[in-house]
């Protein structure tokens, strides 16, 4: 595997020269000489609406759109960005769907092929020990009841509805990183120009650089996914959209895809399981699923609250040793691993929902914080919020129909109303306690709150839980903790980080400044790594950060290794100095997951 090296020395050593940082996001471009005489000039196109994502939300938003387009016998020009090669490259998740935002957008999805195929027979949910399985009861009713539910490869469903969106003559163009939100002089949302590509690792332009374009549109749909680079900009901007909420608060969510033997495959099985190997002040807990195409196919993996206070705790580790318990040995014994990913997730629910529209602009999917953490789903939460912006943007703009030439971008100010009155804001209300009792009360008394609470009060109880605050804040000084000892790779249930890496299919362009920004460059080496042992090399679970013997004289400098990047955002999460901002890459780059 090709490695970008960037590189930092502390400061006695900071007579060489090299830098991690070069991207103009930090070095502006108009104090660069080498930039003096290049043609900065964008090409401006314009639609009705412009979509950022084509994830379940983004898809979901540009499909409704057309649909009541449809219906009242006009026409909506709907454009998708997609910063993936193709539509469900950059998608991964558990899943298991629950279908009922699917039935609304496309009742007849069974006919139209969707691959959409193993129904949910059996639910497992269990406590492990080091040695031991404790079944535990999943009563009707309760979050991770499964009836009904289908168990899908996400990215497939995502490219099937790709399909369904263009047959509806939305527009969706894949390569394409939308880099920065563009406003109108009044500050309302003008649309977002895509990132500039042809640009050398040092920050300088090539032979080869091209000007990003332009896309304006009367709305902009941010549908990003979880902690998206834009969405950032605009909480930056409109700092009243995070006002009256919490903290967003976050996990990792890591998946291996394996191909197993026959006699252990158990088609329709969800298991899920909490406890080992994670300590007990850790959040976190696994899924196994297994799926009927065909193949003997189980999609696992292993979730990780952010909240963690151990800045030696491995997610990846943690995942690799959950493997090897009997339980879920058995299952994968004689068998074959064939993808690797992983993806930071929203778990902060309802208490961190920010506003969701700003004049011009409306937020979607788990961009907002639309996930059940308790039923470990969001998909079917984000395809609802896209339904429910669409049809706000479509009401909104029949008030503004005789208003031809409007030049302030489109105030959907009825979506957030409107989704206070759909099933997503009931759901959310109702299991809003669960994660938040974890930090309350401890793993076991949160699995014992969360079962009252679901179960038995059925989400009435009369207070809400506040969350700990920010994720990066939570983790404590190397000194306060003694290293984790993990066992090594076997290569046959437990493998290394970057063997995995390779199952990812991950690609940037090599020649391009590091998209894994550094606000400061020493940072990493005089903070993180001098008081917390640099965790940053931990929970990455894609290799990116290294901290590697500086070449002449003692101490170590960072090393990011961003070809390996898999666009997870854990980094621009957890960091302890907040000190990494995770901007694109050109166009096209980053894991190619194939029905992950």
């Amino acid at each position: 595997m090709r490695r970008n090296i960037f590189s930092v020395l502390s400061r006695s050593c900071s007579s060489q020269s090299s830098k991690i940082t070069t991207h103009y996001s930090i070095y502006p471009r108009e104090n660069d000489d080498r930039w003096k005489d290049i043609d900065m000039d964008r090409v401006e196109d314009e639609a009705d609406v412009l979509i950022v994502g084509a994830g379940p939300a983004g898809l979901s938003t540009s499909i409704r759109l057309k649909q009541l387009a449809a219906e009242k016998g006009t026409d909506i020009r709907v454009c998708v960005l997609e910063k993936a090669a193709e539509v469900g490259g950059h998608i991964l998740s558990g899943a298991c769907l629950e279908p009922t935002a699917l039935n609304e957008l496309i009742p007849d999805w069974k006919t139209k092929n969707a691959p959409i195929r193993t129904e949910v027979k059996e639910d497992r949910f269990s406590f492990l020990t080091a040695g031991r399985r404790i079944p535990v009861p999943i009563p009707p009713g309760f979050p991770m009841h499964n009836k009904g539910n289908y168990i899908v490869r996400l990215g497939n469903v995502v490219k099937w509805l790709g399909e369904q969106a263009e047959e509806l003559g939305v527009e969706i163009y894949p390569g394409y990183a939308g880099s920065e939100v563009l406003f109108h002089p009044d500050g309302s949302i003008k649309g977002v120009a895509t990132n500039d590509v042809g640009i050398a690792k040092d920050g300088s332009p090539k032979d080869s650089f091209e000007r990003g374009m332009e896309l304006h549109a009367r709305v902009t749909v941010f549908a990003e996914g979880c902690h998206g680079s834009l969405t950032k900009q605009l909480y930056s901007q409109f700092e009243e959209l995070r006002k009256d909420c919490e903290p967003q608060t976050y996990a990792i969510g890591l998946k291996e895809l394996w191909e197993v033997d026959a006699s252990k495959h158990k088609p329709g099985l969800v298991d899920h399981t909490v406890g080992w190997p994670l300590s007990k002040d850790v959040y976190g807990g696994s899924f196994m699923y297994h799926l009927d195409e065909g193949a003997p196919l189980v999609a696992l993996g292993f979730v990780v609250g952010l909240d963690y206070s151990n800045p030696y705790l491995n997610p990846f580790r943690e995942f690799q040793k959950w493997k090897t318990h009997p339980y879920i040995a058995g299952f994968l014994d004689g068998g074959k691993r064939v993808a690797y990913g992983a993806r930071a997730l929203n778990e902060g629910g309802v208490q961190s929902l920010p506003h969701l529209s700003v004049p011009g602009g409306v937020i979607v999917g788990c961009g907002a914080g639309f996930m059940n953490v308790p039923k470990v789903k969001g998909s079917h939460l984000a395809m609802k919020s896209g339904i429910v912006a669409a049809e706000a943007i479509v009401q909104q703009m029949d008030k503004e129909e005789q208003q031809e030439g409007i030049q302030t971008g489109l105030y959907a100010s009825d979506y957030e109303s409107m989704i206070k009155s759909s099933w997503v804001w009931k759901e959310l209300s109702q299991v809003r306690n669960a994660r938040p009792s974890f930090s309350k009360f401890g793993r076991m008394g949160g699995i014992l709150y969360t079962g009252l609470s679901t179960w038995i009060m059925r989400g009435k109880e009369p207070w809400t839980l506040s969350h700990h605050g920010r994720d990066n804040e939570c983790i404590k000084p190397a000194a306060n903790f003694t290293p984790i000892e993990y066992p090594k790779p076997d290569n046959k249930l437990t493998f290394d980080l970057l063997s995995s890496v390779a199952l990812t299919g991950t690609n940037h362009e090599h020649d391009q400044p590091a998209h894994l920004t550094l606000k400061d460059d020493t940072v990493p080496v005089n903070h993180n790594l001098a008081i917390f042992d640099g965790p940053e090399q931990r929970f990455c679970p894609a290799g990116v950060y290294e901290y590697v013997p500086v070449e002449s004289g003692d101490g170590k400098r960072l090393q990011i290794n961003a070809q390996n990047c898999i666009h997870c955002k854990t980094c621009d999460i957890k960091d302890v100095s907040q000190n990494i901002n995770w901007v694109v890459p050109e166009g096209g780059g980053g894991p190619a997951y194939s029905g992950m």
